[in-house]
């Protein structure tokens, strides 16, 4: 009798530590085993600042991935971050090659290695594409600039989501509106900063629309940095009032920086931090 109670009491200390295990796998909240952050996408993902390396291609340590992999990192203390961003991409060179090298051959190709291999081991992916697709920055440029994106950010969403299985999260990113900077150059600088955010606003409404027909959330980039708000004025330091669409983005970007380190359309540690907040909240951390 004795003899089958201690046999009844190991199963189910067995169980109780299997079950343990159960609870602990990754992606459930368990820290136990190591988790990873895939950033994909192009120099916004890749960090860059006019700050950065140049034989680095400017690439920081305080971009949105960063700042986001610390905010990861409360619910999984040991998320690490791999990030494959390549400044330049366009959807055309992360299906085809073409700015950084990859032992794959493409970001694309580089990234689904990486999930079919670590697939249980991913805690989510964030990717920022399509800015770079349109050859020019006129209105004459963004119809060929919505056929790439509507022609390839589908193919690429698919093959992520195939390599990553059903459950790992995949965020995409609504981007901010640079153009708005040319708010400070006087009336005609005023004009073209207003003409451009309708673009803008159809730009992010696109890709919206892709992520959202694969399933696939997007952070509010846009929204954070209040793209189309003419309305509310706020006091610009060093300017005086203007828009707060214009104030956010001379703050949080390099655009309204003389030179030798602007204008420069990327995000500053600021703007990178606000970023990482908008997909913080998709991710629900």
């Amino acid at each position: 009798m004795m003899r089958s109670l201690i046999a009844l009491l190991t199963s189910v200390v067995l169980l109780a530590a299997l079950a343990g295990n159960a609870l602990a796998a990754p992606g459930s909240g368990g820290d136990h085993a190591k988790l990873y952050y895939l950033a994909l996408g192009d120099s916004l993902a890749a960090s860059v600042q006019p700050i950065g390396d140049p034989t680095n291609l400017y690439r920081t340590d305080e971009g949105y991935a960063e700042q986001l992999l610390a905010i990861g990192q409360g619910r999984w203390p040991k998320l690490s971050l791999v990030k494959l961003a390549c400044p330049g991409e366009t959807t055309t060179s992360m299906l085809n090659g073409g700015y950084c090298a990859y032992d794959r051959g493409t970001q694309l190709d580089q990234a689904v290695a990486f999930l079919e291999a670590h697939r249980k081991f991913v805690a989510f992916v964030t990717i920022d594409l399509g800015a770079n697709d349109f050859p020019c920055q006129a209105a004459a440029c963004i119809p060929a600039g919505f056929v790439s994106i509507q022609v390839n950010l589908p193919t690429i969403l698919a093959r992520l989501r195939s390599a990553a299985g059903p459950d790992v999260p995949i965020i995409g990113m609504s981007v901010y509106n640079p153009f708005l900077g040319a708010w400070l150059l006087g009336p005609e600088g005023e004009q073209f900063a207003a003409e451009s955010a309708p673009l803008m606003a159809a730009v992010n409404g696109l890709l919206r629309q892709v992520f959202n027909a694969a399933g696939m959330p997007v952070a509010d980039v846009e929204g954070a940095f209040s793209s189309s708000d003419f309305a509310t004025m706020v006091l610009l330091p060093g300017v005086g009032t203007v828009p707060i669409n214009v104030a956010r983005i001379c703050l949080w970007t390099w655009v309204c920086v003389p030179p030798p380190r602007g204008p420069d359309n990327h995000a500053n540690a600021a703007g990178y931090g606000v970023m990482a907040r908008a997909f913080a909240v998709e991710l629900a951390l």
